[in-house]
């Protein structure tokens, strides 16, 4: 029996600063997960990776991750997820310091 699709959001790295990135509904890229597309249709989700996986000249590595719909927007549900919205976490810089 096929597994249920669950809601997904499509993410990436930048490709020259290497910060982790999320897919809006307009297209754009943006450092804010609560401003990612929420996709809870798989072909969707599949037409939306392949959209970001032709920018390869923006991102690197673009998948779908799992998402719940939250108040502000997609949250994680893995803590892999959880921890890209913080950023790095070798020094205080960035999404950190604002922690």
């Amino acid at each position: 029996m096929p597994r249920k699709f669950t809601p997904k959001v499509v993410t990436a790295n930048r490709l020259l600063e290497g910060d982790a990135v999320w897919l809006t509904a307009d297209g754009r890229w943006t450092p804010d997960m609560r401003e990612a597309e929420l996709l809870d249709e798989e072909a969707h989700a599949e037409l939306r990776l392949l959209a970001a996986q032709a920018q390869a000249d923006i991102v690197v590595g673009p998948y779908l991750a799992d998402a719940v719909p939250g108040a502000d927007g997609p949250e994680p549900t893995h803590f892999r997820e959880t921890f890209r919205t913080r950023g790095p976490s070798n020094y205080a810089h960035g999404k950190q310091v604002e922690l």
